[in-house]
């Protein structure tokens, strides 16, 4: 079995049927969820929108192999409308990216593992410490709280509460 950490996220339409959608969608297409972090409440990254995302890390255990999984998450972000030759960062009902696959690190023409941009990135870093914190990045040798300290990104994450209501 391959472990997985995948980050989901998305700021379109009703955030909390998106996210059981696609916990469905994963469990049957890419593999049993073993572990969730909370939902985060984040804005944009790299581009302008009025919408907040939600985003949150789970992790997966899977049969496949990287490229196939990259294959079936594509299929399921076409599900939720994403076209792929749109700009790279823009507003989506749901966004599926692999952040790790077991200690790999995996290059090629469509996939790049680990995520080359993890410590970039406090929407993925501050979940990811909740339920991973001493993880190394099997590259940069650093935890995931080394990365989340060193991050420039200073975006306000908070968590979602379970009552919140969606649009």
């Amino acid at each position: 079995m391959n472990k997985v950490f995948l980050g989901i996220g998305g700021n379109l339409g009703d955030k909390q049927k998106n996210f059981d959608r696609a916990y469905h969608l994963i469990d049957i297409k890419l593999g049993h969820i073993i572990q969730k972090s909370s939902v985060y409440e984040t804005p944009p990254w790299g581009f302008h929108s009025d919408n907040v995302f939600w985003n949150q890390i789970l992790v997966i255990e899977t049969i496949l192999e990287a490229e196939e999984l990259l294959w079936r998450i594509h299929e399921i972000e076409a599900d939720f409308g994403r076209k792929r030759e749109s700009e790279r960062y823009s507003s989506r009902e749901m966004d599926i990216d692999i952040l790790y696959f077991n200690d790999d690190f995996i290059e090629t023409k469509d996939l790049i593992i680990p995520h080359p941009r993890i410590h970039e990135r406090r929407f993925v870093l501050v979940p990811l410490v909740e339920i991973a914190p001493e993880l190394k990045h099997p590259l940069r040798r650093l935890t995931s709280i080394e990365m989340l300290e060193n991050c420039l990104d200073k975006s306000l994450i908070k968590k979602v509460k379970p009552d919140e209501k969606t649009e």
